[in-house]
């Protein structure tokens, strides 16, 4: 029979045929594809041609459209919606793929094609010469000049580090699958209807009668905030904060610790002192000192807000005849009640006017008065009955496919992210990309609007934002593609696009009520946007501290214990006793989980540098619409993906690269400096 995989897909805009494919194609489909990407492999290599762009980098980029197509679906599917059978196959893959790309990297005849056309560029346009640049820098950093046990010995690393990135994934997964809470009557002291009805929802997905906390984010977060049952709140965060720590098959520390003493030897047998000063080579932060200098300017009035907001928590507290310390579990509950008490504001009150239908529709409607671009829902087969398609258009030319991906469910690992299932470019023919934002957002009752809490709108935004970043680019080289940027810089269009979600005007017309279909009074609007900075040395101590951490773990050498290091870092900057990181080492699916975020957690912040200034440009312009800006911000950032240094593409949009002064005021910490 044929593979759906690999037959050509005459599908609507050559989408994935979801309705064909079964997980027993993955299989043989990527083994086909590894063996085609070989055999081009080869015939690069082995050309008796003299080296050119095109028979060598252009070939190479061409090389692995069949693997790319194959791991785009796959991914796509496996992280969103796992199951045995696709978490066996990523165990399978992950080995494979490291050999695989160690075979490409190592390759001495290919090395030596590309250091010839490095020696002479005379007749290279300037995105062809950033491509070699990039080419060559990356063949360098993944060891091709090495030899040797030195050059066997970082294949079998690289490998090993793989296998231990998907095993920490699935780990985490779960965990967080596994345990639930059941609560009886007597159980939901305080919880408002809607968190009700989404745990009703979890409970008939466990197949238990009543209602349950699971560790889905969007039901723990709300349990912890509403919830008057202070002994519930603390078996439900201590589950939370056990994951991957749970000692057993599942546990993720030794994990950790191996993959901190692969990656430091990893880095030294390139010549480099440690993770840290490898990893950060490439990034704009350039140093593991910038980037402690950046995150220590932000900690110190932090820690200052924090620690001012938990005395008040702790008084609070006191009045309801608690003794003792604030703990973590209470901070969630006494800050809510705090923020109605002084902002009049009710997460219960708030989420019937931010409903998930609304919010996406205002996505849209600000990338289409900022860009133009239009979307038109699709019904096409997809890979799970909650997923949606739309195509995307400007001036009735077709620009992409976007899929949306929202609900919690079991099969999907927590947190938010983006991907190109496939990625725009038109070298072989304009191509045009399929992109998917996914999310965790609590499922409502059949017929129920879903009902999103503020931080789950900037969520679906901040997506969003990288979304448009692949959708708009505009490139020859799917190498430089979309997000194909440094790490510390893709974020700034995701987080520069959250801005627009708190305009007034935006507001004002999406957040309308479920049931009145009245649009939120402005009395509450304006204290909705007035409170934006609430909490915010809380949020801003949780994020630093995990970067903190994440950079310690990668400076110098690796530590045995990594439970011990994140103590020891936590007690060197006074962390606050009733705060706990973001992410604990054992969940931190980040830097775990891959190379992506390793000694770049940072790069949130960094990019919000940015992004806070960035906007500031539109308000300067009197205009959070206007269409000159926009068109810049397109041109010079959005469409440009890798084709010049970062630092490069924000100045040409901004005219200067900023500091930090305008994070602070927007988090609301610069008069606590």
């Amino acid at each position: 029979m044929t593979n759906p995989l690999l037959a050509p897909w005459n599908t609507p805009f050559e989408l994935p045929p979801f309705a064909e494919i079964e997980d027993a194609h993955f299989a043989p489909a990527f083994d086909a594809a590894l063996t085609e990407g070989r055999a081009k492999i080869a015939e690069i290599a082995g050309n008796p041609d003299a080296p050119t762009f095109a028979n060598t980098i252009e070939a190479l980029e061409l090389g692995d459209e069949t693997l790319g197509r194959v791991l785009g679906t796959f991914y796509g599917i496996a992280g969103a919606d796992s199951n045995e059978a696709r978490e066996a196959l990523q165990r399978e893959f992950a080995p494979k793929l490291s050999a695989y790309s160690s075979e490409l990297t190592m390759n001495r005849d290919i090395r030596a094609r590309i250091k010839a056309l490095w020696e002479d560029q005379n007749a290279l346009d300037d995105e062809q010469k950033r491509l070699l640049y990039l080419y060559n820098r990356n063949f360098i950093r993944s060891g091709a000049d090495l030899e040797g046990d030195a050059r066997d010995r970082l294949t079998d690393v690289k490998a090993r580090l793989a296998i231990l990135g998907t095993d920490f994934t699935q780990n985490l997964l779960a965990d967080e699958r596994e345990w639930f809470m059941e609560l009886g009557a007597d159980d939901l002291g305080g919880l408002p209807d809607f968190l009700k009805e989404a745990m009703k929802g979890a409970a008939e997905e466990q197949n238990v009668d009543g209602h349950v906390v699971t560790l889905s984010r969007s039901l723990i977060v709300p349990f912890l905030q509403f919830s008057t049952r202070r002994d519930l709140r603390e078996v439900a965060y201590k589950a939370w904060a056990a994951r991957g720590a749970n000692g057993g098959e599942t546990d993720n520390r030794g994990i950790a610790a191996e993959t901190l003493a692969l990656r430091h030897e990893r880095a030294q047998l390139l010549g480099y002192k440690d993770f840290a000063a490898y990893k950060l080579e490439t990034e704009m932060a350039g140093n593991a000192d910038n980037v402690r200098d950046l995150l220590m300017q932000v900690w110190k009035p932090a820690r200052a807000a924090a620690l001012k907001d938990q005395a008040v928590l702790e008084a609070m507290m006191r009045e309801d005849g608690i003794n003792g310390d604030l703990q973590a579990w209470d901070w969630h509950h006494y800050s809510e009640r705090r923020r109605k008490a002084e902002h009049d504001l009710d997460e219960a009150e708030l989420k019937p006017y931010l409903q998930l239908e609304k919010m996406i529709e205002a996505s849209f409607d600000c990338a289409n008065r900022l860009f133009g671009l239009e979307f038109a829902p699709l019904d096409v087969p997809m890979y799970h009955e909650d997923v949606r398609a739309w195509e995307v258009t400007r001036n009735g030319k077709h620009i992409a496919v976007f899929i949306g991906d929202y609900f919690a469910r079991g099969s999907k690992r927590s947190g938010a992210w983006c991907m190109a299932m496939r990625a725009q470019k038109k070298l072989g023919g304009d191509t045009a990309p399929h992109v998917v934002n996914v999310c965790n957002f609590a499922k409502p009752a059949p017929g129920a609007a879903a009902l999103l809490s503020f931080d789950d709108a900037r969520t679906l935004f901040h997506e969003f934002g990288h979304a448009l970043h692949q959708m708009l680019s505009d490139v020859r080289y799917e190498a430089i593609s979309g997000t194909s940027v440094a790490r510390d810089f893709v974020e700034l269009p995701s987080q520069l696009y959250e801005h627009w979600l708190s305009v007034p005007e935006v507001l004002s017309k999406y957040a309308v009520h479920a049931e009145t279909g009245e649009a939120m009074p402005k009395e509450l609007l304006d204290r909705l946007l007035a409170a934006q900075t609430y909490d915010m040395g809380f949020s801003t101590v949780e994020y630093v501290a995990s970067a903190l951490v994440d950079l310690a773990f990668h400076e110098g050498a690796p530590a045995d214990d990594v439970m011990a290091k994140q103590a020891e870092v936590l007690e060197g900057i006074g962390m606050p006793a009733a705060i706990e990181m973001r992410h604990r080492t054992p969940q931190f699916a980040h830097v775990f989980s891959g190379d992506g975020y390793s000694s770049g957690y940072y790069s949130y912040m960094w990019s919000e540098v940015m992004d806070a200034d960035a906007f500031e440009a539109f308000e300067e312009a009197g205009d959070p619409f206007d269409a000159k800006l926009a068109k810049s911000l397109e041109e010079n950032i959005l469409s440009a993906g890798g084709s010049q240094e970062a630092d490069v593409l924000y100045k040409a949009f901004r005219g200067r690269m900023p500091d930090a002064t305008a994070l602070l005021k927007g988090r609301g910490l610069y008069a606590a400096e």
